[in-house]
C-alpha cells in the first residue's frame, strides 16, 4: 500500500511479518534496543513524512519494557511529520486494570489510554479487551477487534458433532461473551460458579432454625399480647383458640421455645369466605388428592430442569469426592469458618460466624469490582479454604467449550474442566481464548489435566517456540488476516463492519 508504513515493536515480530505479507510489503527498518542501565533507544531510519504509520506491538514477559519501547515508537514517528499513527495491539497491556478494586487502587488501563493520547496515537486497533467500555478511556477513535468468528470457524472445521456441544462459562463475568459465541453457533451454554463453603454448622439453614419465630412481632388483642403467629382451632360456636409461641432467652443469649397456655377469645370474627369445618365433610387433604388423580400426566410437573444443576466440593483447586475430608474444618481464622462442637452454643458461635459479617466487597460492598484472576487462582489454591462449585446446564455425553478472553493461570479453567467431565460426565473439553498469555508454568498444568482434551488460543500473545512445542493439545489460531485486513481498510477509509461477520466454511 503506498503511503503506508508498518513498525514491528521488539515482541511480535513473527505475527507483524505475517500482517506485511498479507498486505504484500515488508516491514519499516527501526533501530530498537537498550542501553547498559536499561533504558529503551528507538530509531526511525526511514522517512515517516507524510506517511500513514502503523506500531504493531502485544504484551510480553517485559510488558512495561514493550510499552515504554511503544511510546518512544510513536513519539519518534511524530517528530518526524508522520500524517497519522495507528496504534495496533492484539493484546492491550493491562486490560484487566481498568477499574479500582479497592479505595486506594488505580485505574491503570486509563492512564496507558492516556499516555498513548499525549504520544501522538491518532487510532488504535486491539483485539478482544477485557472490558469493551475501555473504549471510553481513549481520546482518539478505538477499533476493537472479536476473535469469535476465527474460533467458530475453527469450531465447525475440527470438532466432530460440534452442534451437540455445550458453551460453558468459567466464572459469572464472562456470561456475556460464552452467549454471544452461543447464539452465533446455535449452541446451548452454561455456567460454572465458585463459591466459599462455610463450615456445617454456619449453613443459612441450621441459623435459620435456631431463629425461627424471631420475626414475629408482638401484637396486642383486647389487652392480651399475642404474636403473629398464631394458630386458630374454631369450633361449632364460633369461638376462636389462639396459641402464641413465646421465645425467652437464656443467660447465653440462646433462644429457647416454650408454649404457654392457651388465650381464649371471641374478639376475633369470621370471615365470611371460611368454611366451618364438620366431621361429616370430606377432609380438604383428601379433596386435593382426588383432583390431583384427575389432572392429565402431561400436566404433572417434574424435576429435571432441577437435574440441570449439578454441586461439587473444590479443595486446592481440585474436585473431590463428596466424603472426602476437608483439611480446614476444624482451622478457623484466615477464612472465617469456625469448627462446631455440639456442646458449644450455635448461636453464640454465630456472632463470629461470617454469616452475620458477610465478606467486604471492594469500594465499600460494590460486587462488581470484584478481584482479579490471579487473585481468585490463589484463593482455589489455598489449602485452607474450601470452595463449592456449581454448574448450571446439561453437558452430559457432550463436548464442551470453555470460553474466556485470555488465559493467564490454570487454576479455574483446571476446576472447570474438571467439574464438567467429574460432576457433568461431559464427554470432550476444548479450553478457548484469544489471548494466552500462559503466565508461569500455566501452559504445562493444562497440558498436564486429563479433563483438557484441547487448548485452542491465537497469536495475539506471543508464546515461546519451546513451550508451544511441548505443549502437544495446544492449537494457536493466526490472527494476522484480521489485522491485516484490519490496517488496509483502515487506511483507505472502509467500513471494518465486515470483520465482525462470522466466515463460512
Amino acid at each position: 500500500m503506498r503511503g503506508t508504513l508498518v513498525f514491528s515493536g521488539t515482541s511480535c515480530p513473527a505475527l507483524t511479518g505475517k500482517i506485511c505479507e498479507n498486505l504484500g510489503m515488508a516491514p519499516a527498518e527501526a533501530d530498537l534496543s537498550q542501553f547498559s542501565n536499561g533504558e529503551t533507544s528507538v530509531r526511525i531510519l526511514t522517512s515517516v513524512r507524510d506517511k500513514d504509520v502503523f506500531v504493531v506491538q502485544s504484551g510480553s514477559p517485559t510488558i512495561n519494557d514493550t510499552i515504554m519501547e511503544l511510546l518512544i515508537m510513536i513519539s519518534a514517528c511524530k517528530g518526524g511529520s508522520a500524517n497519522k499513527i495507528t496504534a495496533v495491539l492484539p493484546y492491550f497491556p493491562y486490560s484487566r486494570q481498568s477499574k479500582k478494586k479497592s479505595h486506594r487502587g488505580a485505574i491503570t488501563a486509563r492512564m496507558l489510554a492516556n499516555l498513548l493520547h499525549v504520544a501522538g496515537v491518532k487510532h488504535v486497533i486491539t483485539v478482544d479487551l477485557h472490558a469493551s467500555q475501555m473504549q471510553g478511556f481513549f481520546k482518539c477513535p478505538v477499533d476493537n477487534l472479536h476473535a469469535e468468528p476465527l474460533i467458530a470457524r475453527w469450531i465447525r472445521m475440527n470438532i466432530p458433532n460440534w452442534k451437540e456441544a455445550v458453551v460453558v462459562s468459567k466464572n459469572p463475568g464472562g456470561t456475556k461473551r460464552v452467549t454471544s459465541l452461543a447464539d452465533a453457533l446455535k449452541l446451548n451454554f452454561g455456567l460454572v460458579t465458585t463459591d466459599r463453603k462455610r463450615a456445617p454448622n454456619m449453613s443459612a439453614s441450621m441459623i435459620m432454625h435456631q431463629l425461627d419465630g424471631w420475626d414475629n412481632t408482638p401484637t396486642y388483642v383486647n389487652g392480651v399480647r399475642r404474636s403473629r403467629a398464631i394458630s386458630e382451632d374454631r369450633d361449632s360456636d364460633g369461638n376462636t383458640s389462639a396459641r402464641s409461641s413465646h421465645v425467652p432467652g437464656e443467660s447465653q443469649g440462646s433462644p429457647r421455645r416454650s408454649n404457654p397456655p392457651a388465650v381464649r377469645t371471641n374478639s376475633l370474627t369470621r370471615s365470611p369466605y371460611t368454611r366451618a369445618y364438620t366431621p361429616s365433610q370430606t377432609s380438604p387433604i383428601e379433596e386435593l388428592k382426588d383432583e390431583e388423580d384427575n389432572v392429565d400426566e402431561a400436566q404433572v410437573f417434574n424435576d429435571e430442569r432441577a437435574k440441570e444443576v449439578t454441586q461439587g466440593r473444590l479443595v486446592q483447586g481440585h474436585v473431590v469426592a463428596d466424603d472426602f475430608q476437608s483439611p480446614a474444618q476444624s482451622d478457623g481464622g484466615a477464612d472465617g469458618s469456625q469448627s462446631y462442637n455440639g456442646d458449644e452454643d450455635p448461636m453464640a458461635m454465630s456472632h463470629a460466624s461470617s454469616f452475620f459479617a458477610p465478606e467486604p466487597h471492594a469500594l465499600g460492598g460494590s460486587g462488581d469490582a470484584g478481584g482479579s484472576s490471579d487473585e481468585e487462582d490463589e484463593k482455589l489454591r489455598d489449602p485452607k479454604i474450601e470452595h463449592m462449585i456449581t454448574l448450571v446446564g446439561n453437558v452430559k455425553d457432550r463436548p464442551v467449550l470453555i470460553v474466556d478472553d485470555m488465559i493467564d493461570k490454570a487454576g479455574s479453567w483446571i476446576a472447570a474442566a474438571e467439574t464438567v467431565v467429574k460432576r457433568g460426565k461431559a464427554k470432550k473439553v476444548y479450553c478457548m481464548a484469544t489471548h494466552g498469555v500462559f503466565g508461569a508454568d500455566c501452559l504445562e498444568q493444562m497440558q498436564a489435566c486429563d479433563c483438557i482434551d484441547q487448548i485452542i488460543v491465537t497469536n495475539s500473545f506471543p508464546i515461546p517456540d519451546r513451550r508451544a512445542k511441548n505443549a502437544s493439545k495446544l492449537v494457536i489460531l493466526d490472527l494476522s488476516y484480521l489485522l491485516s485486513e484490519a490496517i488496509r481498510r483502515n487506511h483507505y477509509g472502509e467500513s471494518i463492519s465486515p470483520l465482525f461477520q462470522h466466515m463460512a466454511d
